[in-house]
C-alpha cells in the first residue's frame, strides 16, 4: 500500500496541468452536468429518505464514472492526478467494514450500516472545527463526554492560546494543537472515561499541527484525524502529508469531503454524485479508514436543509447496497444554543442519517462558526437515533416526522441573521457543566413534542 501510495503521489508531478478555475468549469460543472442526465439523477424534495434502489445503484456508478474521467486536482503542483478503473474497483473493495476506535473499556466498533439497519448508530459528539475561546473549550467537551448516549468525541479549534491569535504554519498553531490534545485527555479523565477514541487535532490549520500530536500522549493510534478532499475533487500536498503521518504509527485517517449543493456540482442530484466520487478517490489519496459526509448548502449552509439530508441518505444507501463501507454523516445545524430550533433540526438531521445506514457526528450548532453548541442537543441527536432503530423506523415512516420537523424550523433560512442562538456560558452553568433551567426546560418540550409525533423516545 505505501508504495502504491506513493505512486500515486507522485502523479501529481507527471499528470496534465491544468489551472484551477478551468478545472472547475471543465472537470466538475460539465462532467457533473452531463453526468446527471446521463443516469437521470432526480430527487423530490418532499422525500428525503428515498426507498429507490434503482436510483441508488445509478448514482453509484455516476459516481464511479465521474471520478474515473475527472480524477483529483493537486493544487499544489496545478496537475491532475488520474486514477484507474483497477485502482478505484480496488479502493472500494478494501473499504473497512468494521473499525475499532478508542481503548480498554471505552473501546467501541464502527461497523459499516445498512438502511434500516438493527444495528444503532454510533454518536460522535462535538462541534468539529468551530472557533471556541479557550476558557469554554473543557466545559463544552466535558458537557456532551458526559452524556451516556455519546460513543466518541471530537471538538472544536481553539481560536486563540494563551490569549495570542493561532496563525496558521507558525508556532502559535503548534502550541493550540498540543493545548487541544491536553484539554481533550483532562476531559477524558475527569468524566471517567479515558479511553473513549477522538477525532482531533482540530486546531490543525495546515499539517505542522497535526504532524506535531501524533503522539501516544497527544492523538492516540486508536484515534482519528481529518485527511481532507476539498470541494470540489481537490487535494493538495499538506492533506498527502496528512495522510502519509498515519503510516506505520497507527491513528485513524477520516476523509472529509464537503461538497457544496448548488454550487459547482448543482443541486442535489449532482453535489450527491461529487461526494461520493470524493470518497471513492479518498480510499486512495487519503488512505481513509472510514468517511466523513459533510454536504454545505450553498445559500442555507447547514446540513439540515433539504438538499443535504437528501444527499447524506442517497449517499449512505447507494454505499451500502453497492461497496459497503464506514460513513459518518455530519450535523451541522443553522441553530444555536437556547433556541427550539436547534432541537427541531438535530432530530431531523438524526432521523435522516440512522435510517438511512450512517453514524452520527455533532452537533455543529450556528452553522459552526460559534460555540453556540452544548451536550442537551447531543443528547436529543442520540435519543432520537436510539428511538428510530429500536422501533424499526422504515424510511417511509421517518420522512413523514422529518417534514413534520421541517415545518418548526425551516422559517430560520431565510430569517435576516440565521438563528445563532445563545454561547455555550448562556446554556449551561460553567462550574456544575450543567444545563441552565431555561434549556433545559425548552428541550424538555421539544423532547415531548417529537414524542408526540411518533418516536418513542
Amino acid at each position: 500500500m505505501i508504495r502504491n501510495f506513493l505512486e500515486i503521489c507522485e502523479r501529481s508531478y507527471q499528470g496534465p496541468t491544468i489551472k484551477k478555475a478551468d478545472w472547475d468549469m471543465k472537470s466538475v460543472v460539465k462532467n457533473t452536468a452531463r453526468l446527471v442526465k446521463e443516469y437521470d439523477l432526480k430527487w423530490d424534495k418532499n422525500d428525503l429518505t428515498p426507498v429507490d434502489d434503482a436510483l441508488c445503484d445509478r448514482m453509484f456508478q455516476a459516481a464511479r464514472a465521474l471520478i474515473l474521467e475527472t480524477g483529483v486536482y493537486n493544487m499544489s503542483t496545478e496537475r491532475i492526478i488520474r486514477l484507474s478503473a483497477d485502482e478505484i474497483d480496488a479502493g472500494l473493495a478494501n473499504m473497512k467494514q468494521s473499525l475499532v476506535m478508542g481503548e480498554g473499556k471505552d473501546a467501541v466498533t464502527l461497523v459499516a450500516r445498512k438502511p434500516e439497519d438493527d444495528r444503532r448508530p454510533l454518536i460522535w459528539a462535538g462541534n468539529p472545527g468551530c472557533p471556541t475561546p479557550e476558557h469554554l473549550f473543557l466545559p463544552t467537551v466535558k458537557s456532551w463526554l458526559q452524556e451516556h448516549v455519546v460513543d466518541l468525541i471530537t471538538c472544536g479549534s481553539l481560536a486563540t492560546v494563551d490569549g495570542y491569535p493561532v496563525r496558521s504554519g507558525e508556532p502559535s498553531e503548534i502550541m493550540a494543537v498540543k493545548k487541544e490534545l491536553n484539554l481533550l485527555r483532562q476531559a477524558r479523565l475527569e468524566t471517567g472515561r479515558p479511553g473513549v477514541g477522538m477525532l482531533a487535532a482540530e486546531s490543525s490549520v495546515s499539517e505542522l499541527g497535526d504532524l506535531c500530536v501524533a503522539h501516544p500522549d497527544y492523538l492516540r493510534p486508536c484515534d482519528s484525524h481529518l485527511v481532507a478532499l476539498f470541494n470540489e475533487l481537490i487535494v493538495d500536498k499538506g492533506n498527502l502529508v496528512r495522510a502519509a503521518n498515519s503510516v506505520e504509527y497507527g491513528m485513524r485517517n477520516a476523509s472529509l469531503a464537503c461538497t457544496m449543493v448548488g454550487g459547482l456540482a448543482g443541486d442535489a442530484p449532482g453535489a450527491t454524485m461529487v461526494i461520493m466520487a470524493s470518497m471513492m478517490a479518498a480510499n486512495l489519496l487519503c488512505l481513509a479508514d472510514y468517511h466523513l459526509c459533510h454536504p454545505i448548502h450553498i445559500t442555507q449552509v447547514a446540513t439540515s436543509a433539504r438538499g443535504c439530508m437528501w444527499l447524506q441518505s442517497v449517499c449512505c444507501q447507494s454505499f451500502a447496497r453497492n461497496a459497503p463501507a464506514i460513513i459518518v454523516c455530519d450535523v451541522y445545524p443553522k441553530s444555536g444554543g437556547l433556541t427550539r430550533e436547534l432541537l427541531y433540526e438535530v432530530a431531523a438531521n438524526a432521523l435522516t442519517i440512522t435510517v438511512s445506514g450512517g453514524h452520527i457526528e455533532g452537533a455543529g450548532a450556528a452553522d459552526g462558526n460559534l460555540p453556540n453548541g452544548t451536550g442537551l442537543e447531543v443528547r436529543l441527536m442520540g435519543e432520537v437515533s436510539r428511538a428510530a432503530t429500536k422501533m424499526g423506523l422504515t424510511r417511509k415512516d421517518a420522512n413523514k416526522m422529518i417534514q413534520a420537523l421541517l415545518g418548526k424550523y425551516e422559517h430560520i433560512f431565510t430569517t435576516p441573521g440565521g438563528n445563532p442562538g445563545q454561547s455555550f456560558d448562556k446554556c449551561y452553568d460553567l462550574t456544575t457543566v450543567r444545563p441552565k433551567p431555561e434549556w433545559q426546560a425548552m428541550y424538555d418540550e421539544v423532547r415531548a413534542e417529537i414524542k408526540g409525533l411518533g418516536l418513542d423516545i
